[in-house]
C-alpha cells in the first residue's frame, strides 16, 4: 500500500496526471496485486466462483479475449465486480454501469517498468460498455461500444494493440501461447476461439522450425504433460506400483498414453482444427511415426510419476 501511495503521489504531483485517472489506475493495480496469486499469466481466470448465470458470459469472454503469454487477466463476476467502482469524483467516461446493476469486468495488466492496465466492462446492463486503458496514472484512451456483444467481439483488437508485449517472443512464449489457445478450444469444445495464427506454432509451424505433423504432436504432448503435472495422482491412480511390477506398469502407461493421445486427435478431427485428408503420403508416414514416438514419450513420463 505504501508503494502504491508513493507511486500515486509521483503521478499526480511530479508528472501532473489527472488525479481522477491516477487514483483509478492505482486502485486497479492494488486490486490486481490481490488477485495475481490466483492467476496464471496468459490465461483469463475468474477471481470468484462463478454462479450459473455467470458461466455463459465467462465462456464468451474466454473465446474472445486473446492474451499474450506475459499478461495477467482477471475475470470479475458481479460478486467481485460490484465491489470495484471508480472513485466518486471519477471522470464521467469511467463510469460505465450503475452501481445497482450486475457488473462483469475484465482487468488485464501488462507488468513491467511502465505498468499498463486495461479495464473492460462487458455487462449487458452497462450503459457504456467498453475498455479504458491506463499507464503511469494517465488515461491513454477509451473504446466505447453500443452493446456488450460488440465490446467482446472487439476486445481482441484492443488487447493485441494495447496490451500485448511488443518485444520478439521467445520459443517458450510461442509454445505457451499455442498451448493456452488449445486449452481454451478443449474447454469450450469449439474451434471458434481467438488466435493470432502468426504467433501459434500449430498454425505456423515454421515459428519453431518444424512441420505441421510434428507441430500437431508437439502441441498434444505439451498439453498432456501439463495435465499430468497439474494432477499427477489422477493420472497415476490406476497404474501398478513401480516396485516389482515394471513390465505391467509400463504396459499400463502405454495404454493410458495411447488413449489420451487418441482422444485429443479425435477432438482435433471433430473440430476440424486440421484436415487430415489433405496429408501427403509422406505426411501420413510421419504421422504414424510421430504417434508411436509420442505414445512412448508420454508413457515414459507417466512411469516416472509417483503412483
Amino acid at each position: 500500500m505504501d508503494r502504491m501511495t508513493s507511486k500515486l503521489t509521483q503521478w499526480i504531483e511530479q508528472e501532473n496526471r489527472d488525479p481522477r485517472s491516477a487514483r483509478w489506475q492505482a486502485a486497479l493495480e492494488e486490486i490486481m496485486s490481490l488477485f495475481i496469486p490466483r492467476l496464471e499469466k496468459g490465461k483469463l481466470t475468474p477471481v470468484n466462483p462463478l454462479q450459473e448465470q455467470d458461466i455463459p458470459i465467462f465462456k464468451s469472454a474466454l473465446a474472445s479475449v486473446d492474451l499474450s503469454p506475459g499478461l495477467w487477466a482477471a475475470f470479475l463476476p458481479p460478486s467481485a465486480a460490484a465491489l470495484i467502482l471508480p472513485p466518486a469524483d471519477a471522470m464521467e467516461e469511467l463510469v460505465r454501469i450503475d452501481s445497482d446493476k450486475p457488473s462483469y469486468k475484465i482487468i488485464i495488466q501488462r507488468p513491467g517498468k511502465e505498468s499498463r492496465i486495461l479495464c473492460t466492462e462487458i455487462s449487458e446492463y452497462a450503459h457504456r460498455p467498453g475498455i479504458d486503458i491506463f499507464q503511469e496514472g494517465a488515461l491513454l484512451g477509451s473504446f466505447n461500444y453500443e452493446t456488450h456483444e460488440i465490446c467482446l467481439e472487439e476486445m481482441t483488437k484492443a488487447v493485441r494493440a494495447h496490451a500485448w508485449e511488443k518485444d520478439k517472443w521467445s520459443r517458450e512464449d510461442i509454445i505457451a501461447y499455442t498451448v493456452n489457445w488449445f486449452e481454451k478450444v478443449l474447454s469450450l469444445e469449439q474451434a471458434d476461439v481467438s488466435v493470432e495464427e502468426k504467433r501459434s506454432f500449430f498454425h505456423s509451424p515454421t515459428l519453431i522450425q518444424t512441420n505441421r505433423v510434428d507441430a500437431l504432436f508437439r502441441l498434444l504432448t505439451a498439453f498432456l504433460n501439463l495435465r499430468f503435472q497439474a494432477d499427477p495422482e489422477n493420472f497415476t491412480a490406476s497404474l501398478p506400483d513401480k516396485i516389482g511390477n515394471g513390465e505391467d506398469r509400463m504396459s499400463a502407461c502405454n495404454a493410458l498414453a495411447e488413449s489420451y493421445l487418441l482422444d485429443l486427435l479425435n477432438t482435433v478431427r471433430s473440430l476440424a482444427l486440421l484436415d487430415f485428408k489433405k496429408f501427403t503420403g509422406q505426411e501420413e508416414k510421419k504421422f504414424k511415426t510421430e504417434f508411436t514416438r509420442s505414445v512412448r514419450k508420454l508413457a515414459s513420463d507417466l512411469d516416472k510419476m509417483d503412483s
